[in-house]
């Protein structure tokens, strides 16, 4: 993993994943780049759907519980992923309401879900190992 280094931003690359600008400086801190922040909202949608299925509004409530994340974010990555075959969807009819539309993870999201988090903890270990953590060593 490198990191590169320039006045205003930080970009990291890992194995087959290159992240440009993920964080970049501002007078207030460092803000995530848009791009990173929605791969790493897509590894949390999948991880909150393999637990239960969800309708949209209950995965964006819990997830920004944690996370800041709206619907302009969450359903254009449900619907992507419902096309990829990562997500099935059916329709639930509710006492008072519209009936929801829910989804669940396929078998194929779960291989995606697990592939994510395999480079996921790769990519945190190598930043907390450039970082001087505990981990220093490989």
């Amino acid at each position: 993993m490198n990191i590169k280094k320039n006045k205003k931003s930080y970009c990291v690359t890992h194995s087959k994943m290159i992240i440009y600008n993920c964080v970049t400086h501002s007078k207030g801190g460092f803000i995530m780049n848009s791009q990173f922040k929605r791969g790493i909202i897509e590894m949390c949608v999948l991880k909150m759907i393999s637990r239960e299925d969800m309708y949209g509004f209950q995965l964006i409530d819990t997830i920004s519980q944690e996370v800041e994340v709206n619907e302009n974010t969450v359903y254009p990555i449900l619907r992507r992923l419902t096309k990829q075959g990562l997500f099935d969807t059916y329709s639930k009819s509710m006492s008072i309401g519209a009936p929801r539309k829910y989804y669940s993870l396929t078998e194929e999201g779960t291989l995606k879900l697990a592939e994510y988090e395999g480079e996921w903890r790769k990519f945190l270990d190598g930043v907390y190992r450039i970082l001087g953590g505990k981990e220093n060593e490989k």
